[in-house]
């Protein structure tokens, strides 16, 4: 990688970051701190508005925002194989938000680019067997915001026996296991940690309130308890 492509990436890379390391951005482009000090001191001579909060690391100043970007016809290809995916492996939610998204990006892509696009388009076909998964739900988007929002929410669940409850959980991540997502969280009413099946969940609420339980397990450390070998 050439440096104008390196220092580019790293604006994108601050840009996806809430606060990134000197180390991480190292890591990330296989180059030394110094290297990444160099390059930070460029793209301020630049007139991006990085600074830097100790011990959390660089940031942009917030209101400062790239101009729209190009995709390479590769970049655009690798997006429409995982539209494929999300439309198999997510929800209603989820499938809507990226389909949108990718027509963002189908809309900055030259002419010539959206015609090998549409071609690629009927060429992809992705099979699945329909009993592995539940496409009637819709819930992904509202836990998503639910997790990154750190808000308290109310769900309604219908266990296998088809009996139905409510439940008040903090949720500490989802997890794609057994051929299903499951909503991992914190259940007031079980005062533990529960794995419910985001299948099973009828409806969810958001109730507008912060967590309750000051300290949560990392999610890595429930996954050691799932049935199942990652």
């Amino acid at each position: 990688m050439n440096r104008i492509d390196r220092l580019f990436g790293i604006l994108l890379l601050l840009q996806t970051k809430k606060y990134i390391s000197a180390d991480k951005i190292a890591d990330q482009f296989q180059i030394s701190t110094r290297t990444v000090y160099r390059d930070i001191k460029a793209l301020l001579e630049q007139g991006v508005p990085i600074s830097f909060e100790q011990p959390r690391g660089y940031y942009i100043v917030q209101g400062y925002f790239l101009p729209p970007v190009s995709f390479s016809s590769d970049e655009a290809n690798a997006l429409l194989i995982m539209e494929r995916m999300v439309s198999r492996f997510a929800d209603k939610s989820i499938f809507t938000n990226y389909t949108s998204a990718l027509n963002k990006v189908k809309a900055v892509l030259k002419h010539a680019q959206k015609e090998k696009l549409e071609l690629l388009n009927e060429s992809i076909k992705f099979q699945l067997n329909h009993e592995w998964m539940n496409e009637e739900f819709d819930h992904l988007a509202d836990l998503q915001n639910a997790i990154s929002g750190k808000y308290i929410i109310e769900i309604d669940y219908q266990n296998q026996n088809k009996e139905s409850s409510k439940r008040e959980v903090e949720a500490i991540g989802l997890v794609f296991y057994a051929y299903n997502w499951h909503l991992i969280a914190w259940c007031h009413l079980r005062n533990e940690y529960r794995d419910f099946r985001v299948s099973r969940i009828v409806k969810v609420r958001n109730l507008e309130m912060p967590y309750r339980k000051t300290v949560h397990m990392p999610l890595n450390e429930y996954m050691k308890s799932l049935p199942v070998d990652y």
